[in-house]
């Protein structure tokens, strides 16, 4: 977006003190006249950016000064000031739109709200027309469907993962060693501690390692050279039942079915949705 131009700021400048402060300086009448134009003429500060911000650029000078006037002569105006508010109600919700297609349909371009049908759900809201439906059945269906599309886009998307996580465990689960547990947690022992285990409240302090079912790293307390101290129940529900199965002292290898880990979220740049994970797990001691 183009930056306003020194010529076009002080001819916005000039224009709008004519529109309200009629003559030039020197024929201000009083001390008074002279404050009131240099009150106005000092609020001009930082408007610049706001225009620039709100996407009037030196090409609408016109049309924005145009508006501006309307806005002085008629400030008192109820019904002046009533459309003044729907035009500005209707750039917040229609601005809310883009955040809405990116909630439901994430970075999929081929899906989008229809704009249309989105601006009469809501004329008819404020106008309290309940013959499609009303405020609370609205609601329901929208969180409904909302999430519906949600998953549907992100199957399409990543449900790969979700095949792939479900294979690895299947095959894993045949492995010598391997313990599978009712919620479709695995785990292996390297070494069974002796001390106490902890429950879900209790703070413990582990180092570990995750990767990807591929060895993709992505975090490791041992990189870092410190150990992590945190609440058992403050973390995937897969980890969160893990360390109530291992005594302090223990070190297993945790294999983590997508849905007691991140699920359809995700987390950060590498864990893609769906995706089971693999942690290397050394509990230390639990932190009294």
């Amino acid at each position: 977006m183009k930056k306003l131009s020194i010529l076009v700021v002080m001819a916005l400048v000039t224009m709008m003190s004519s529109c309200t402060a009629q003559g030039q300086s020197g024929s201000f009448k009083s001390d008074i006249d002279s404050l009131s134009y240099a009150s106005g003429f000092s609020r001009f500060e930082g408007l610049t950016d706001y225009l620039l911000a709100q996407g009037v650029d030196s090409t609408m000078m016109a049309d924005f000064l145009k508006g501006f006037d309307e806005g002085v002569k008629n400030v008192d105006d109820k019904k002046f000031n009533a459309r003044r508010v729907g035009s500005n109600v209707a750039k917040m919700f229609l601005d809310f739109l883009p955040q809405a297609n990116q909630s439901i349909f994430g970075n999929d371009s081929t899906m989008e709200l229809n704009r249309t049908l989105f601006v009469k759900g809501l004329v008819d809201a404020i106008a309290k027309k309940t013959e499609v439906m009303d405020q609370v059945k609205a609601q329901a269906y929208a969180n409904q469907k909302s999430n519906e599309l949600r998953e549907r886009v992100l199957e399409k998307n990543y449900g790969e993962n979700r095949i792939a996580g479900e294979q690895f465990l299947a095959d894993n689960k045949t492995k010598e060693g391997v313990v599978t547990t009712e919620s479709g947690l695995q785990y292996k022992v390297i070494t069974m501690g002796k001390g106490e285990k902890p429950s879900a409240n209790s703070q413990v302090k582990v180092n570990y390692r995750g990767t990807l079912i591929d060895g993709t790293e992505f975090d490791s307390s041992y990189s870092r050279n410190e150990p992590a101290t945190f609440r058992a129940n403050q973390v995937i529900s897969g980890w969160t039942e893990a360390l109530q199965l291992m005594p302090v002292g223990s070190k297993w290898m945790v294999y983590i079915p997508q849905e007691l880990g991140y699920g359809s979220r995700g987390a950060g740049d590498v864990i893609k949705p769906y995706s089971a994970l693999i942690f290397e797990v050394e509990l230390l001691e639990i932190v009294k």
